[in-house]
């Protein structure tokens, strides 16, 4: 992500162990988030989230233009 870019990550440890990870863009307001599979590689899962939070973003700044 460039230096500039308004996205938050936040990889949150759920009080079962689980862990919840969270895309937010600041400037639309617009949060997705998906508890991560154990057995899963990390970067993989955030990758598919990281083009479902573009998509939100994009379709977001569509229905507010």
């Amino acid at each position: 992500m460039p230096a500039n870019d308004p996205t938050q990550v936040d990889l949150i440890k759920l009080a079962d162990g689980e862990r919840l990870l969270r895309y937010t863009d600041a400037k639309s307001g617009v949060s997705v988030e998906r508890k991560l599979d154990a057995a899963g590689s990390v970067a993989e899962q955030k990758r598919q989230l990281r083009e479902v939070f573009d998509a939100a973003v994009a379709r977001a700044q569509l229905a507010f233009a």
